[in-house]
């Protein structure tokens, strides 16, 4: 057994090209070892910004001897056969073995491949990984041909055994492999020689790198919040920053500097956002009051002055990026105060497509404002300031601050709505409007902030269904599918009551109905699932009338799966399948349909009478149940009808020889149909 440790070293690697970059090392070459014959025991792949590093534990010194055995012509066959045979097989005539078989004598070959060193196979895997590597961009440096996201230094690929360790030889465009790599770039800069991945680790950590990015996640976020502690302040969490910051480092050095007080009465998210895109600061805002007050810059290297010119020049810069977006925020407020007002940025929206054939924004949102206002009733929101928050909800794309910084759209409506004096409702409308913008995302509560929430998505989804724009496979670049389930939440997280069919034919004109209620349902059945409920309780609830009033659907699939979880339901259901199974048998044999209720006088049997009785006793509460949409009280009527079922079938045979009796029993199983039928389509439940 040997373990193997390979670094790709190269100039500075993207940071968010380099998990996915670790992982691809680690598939590629583990998938060619061990398709070469090379098992192993574990492998892990550790990335910095300038090197990819996989280490495999385990690996098999030689890969096995094989033998295969092939089946060829018959003993005098042509010799062209023959000779094809042969050639296939890379073997001699004297060399094939005559075998009889059913069928006659035939010629068998067995090929034996010998097994190969370790180290010739992993030098043809590593090759063909680097030269094929699936980075999303690369180039060519020099003269060479080998591509790769930045020109490649070096490669380091050590075998290591009990006793002692090889260099794997390889030569890809000149850079040959070795056992040596380089420490920090300005910390310790000298070539290391190693000879296993535990000499590789220690010895790079002590030449300031921290191979592992999980490590280095971990240690700067440690030291941020520490020194963000000791100052009475907290960080403001961001993983995906965190993450990215990691990948820009080797050994992270943290450091906390100070916003200049002219900045800071600017809107916290203006001031994280300009910071984390064009600086990668992390915010760190005072608990008590929520500003931010202060910024985290996470250094390469560190200094004898322990970062303070670093941390003046970061400042400096950070000034400047502030400067303009305070220039940005005054102007904006200043048109969102004017007399003019929202209206001026609404105005020049006229100019602005939102798709070449679904016209400009102004004249979307002018349907979205008349669609707000038919839906506030529904959501019980007053119809003017929905219509009004819909009119103003996008003005803010017009403003400096949204040009600048387009990830704060809807957040900056809010503010210069409440600038510009509009009622509180409408402000909050202009920020939530978007929402939810995904399956974990919070959805608006405010009847005013639903309704345009929903004009909005419901424009959106009735649109592009109207110039036949769908998703279609795994494409859906409107995000429709994204849009459909941030209705779906907003109905059924605020429980409306509203026959989306309905809204369908108030948005844009030209749309399916039926064809994009029936992409809701899909949508629905995915969230559904996701909370515990099958695909097949939703499909015999959406079979049912009323099935674009999703929370009245939802309210009976979470009844019926509930139900069909108990003994009584499963028993049931096996019931009604064999009645229905019979009676359509018996409607398709004899050309009628069984649906006139049974005659008590014709019942012979007492299982019989019995089940007769229960249907007659359940059917009214069960309908009235469901009238009233108490669907657990309607599951507790076909409870209720589980033991006289069992019973019947035990006791009485359907298909009697007295035709009259046989009629009135079918007749009696299209009752439990009818009766089973008011709750769902039981019939495609699956069981």
């Amino acid at each position: 057994m040997a373990d193997l440790l390979i670094e790709l070293f190269s100039e500075e690697i993207p940071a968010r090209m380099q998990a996915r970059a670790g992982e691809d090392l680690k598939k590629r070459m583990t998938d060619g070892l061990v398709e070469a014959g090379l098992t192993y025991a574990g492998a892990h792949a550790l990335t910095t910004p300038r090197r990819l590093t996989l280490a495999i534990e385990g690996l098999l010194d030689h890969s096995p001897t094989v033998r295969e055995e092939r089946k060829g012509p018959k003993v005098g066959a042509p010799d062209k056969a023959i000779e094809g045979f042969l050639r296939g097989a890379g073997l001699s005539h004297d060399q094939l073995e005559e075998r009889d078989t059913p069928k006659g004598a035939v010629y068998f070959a067995t090929i034996e491949k010998p097994g190969r060193p370790a180290a010739e196979i992993i030098a043809e895997v590593l090759e063909d990984t680097i030269r094929n590597f699936p980075w999303p961009k690369s180039m060519r440096w020099g003269a060479g041909s080998l591509r790769w996201v930045r020109p490649l230094h070096s490669i380091l690929c050590v075998l290591t055994r009990e006793d002692g360790s090889e260099v794997v030889p390889l030569d890809i465009d000149g850079i040959k492999s070795g056992d040596a790599t380089w420490g920090h770039r300005f910390m310790a800069p000298a070539r290391i020689s190693v000879t296993g991945f535990e000499d590789y680790a220690a010895k790079l950590k002590r030449a300031f790198v921290v191979l592992d990015p999980k490590e280095r996640e971990a240690a700067i976020w440690q030291d941020a919040t520490n020194q963000a502690f000791a100052s009475g302040l907290e960080v403001v969490d961001d993983k995906g920053l965190l993450a990215e910051v990691a990948g820009l480092v080797e050994w992270p050095v943290v450091l906390m500097g100070s916003i200049d007080a002219e900045f800071l009465d600017l809107p916290p998210e203006v001031l994280q956002t300009s910071m984390k895109e064009h600086q990668k600061f992390f915010s760190v805002k005072n608990p008590k009051t929520g500003r931010i007050e202060k910024f985290i810059t996470v250094a390469n290297r560190e200094t004898a002055d322990n970062g303070a010119t670093i941390l003046a020049g970061n400042q400096k810069v950070l000034s400047a990026r502030l400067a303009d977006a305070k220039f940005f925020w005054e102007n904006d407020l200043r048109i969102a105060k004017s007399e003019v007002g929202m209206e001026g940025w609404l105005e020049s929206l006229g100019n602005v497509t939102f798709h070449n054939k679904l016209g400009t924004q102004a004249a979307r949102i002018d349907r979205i404002a008349a669609l707000a206002r038919e839906i506030a009733p529904v959501v019980g929101a007053d119809a003017d300031l929905a219509e009004q928050a819909a009119k103003v909800a996008k003005a803010d794309l017009s403003s400096e601050m949204v040009y600048e910084f387009p990830e704060l759209q809807g957040l900056m409506g809010r503010y210069y709505a409440e600038a510009a004096g509009l009622p509180q409702e409408v402000a909050n409308a202009c920020q939530l409007h978007y929402s939810p913008l995904g399956p974990s995302d919070e959805v608006p509560t405010e009847p005013v902030s639903v309704a345009v929430a929903l004009a909005d998505k419901i424009d959106t989804l009735t649109g592009f269904w109207a110039i036949d724009e769908k998703p279609t496979g795994s494409k859906d670049p409107y995000a429709l599918r994204r849009a459909a389930l941030g209705v779906i939440r907003l109905v059924l997280e605020n429980g409306v009551r509203v026959a989306l069919a309905g809204v369908f034919t108030q948005g844009y004109e030209g749309a399916d109905e039926s064809d994009l209620l029936s992409f809701f349902h899909d949508r629905l059945k995915v969230f559904l699932r996701d909370q515990g409920i099958r695909h097949d309780v939703i499909d015999a609830c959406i079979a049912m009338e009323g099935n674009d009033d999703l929370t009245l659907l939802v309210k009976r699939a979470r009844a019926l799966e509930a139900f069909m979880s108990s003994e009584d339901g499963e028993n049931l259901l096996q019931g009604f399948k064999r009645a229905n199974n019979i009676l359509s048998q018996a409607e398709e044999k004899d050309g009628v349909e069984y649906s006139y209720g049974a005659d008590k006088k014709f019942i012979e049997d007492p299982a019989e009478a019995a089940l007769f009785d229960a249907l007659a006793a359940n059917e009214g509460a069960i309908s009235s149940a469901i009238e009233a949409e108490d669907f657990a009280a309607a599951m507790g009527g076909m409870a209720a009808l589980r033991a006289p079922v069992d019973a019947f079938f035990e006791a009485v045979q359907v298909n009697s020889d007295n035709q009259v009796v046989r009629r009135n029993r079918l007749n009696l199983l299209s009752q439990i149909r009818k009766v089973c039928g008011q709750v769902a389509d039981l019939s495609r439940i699956e069981g």
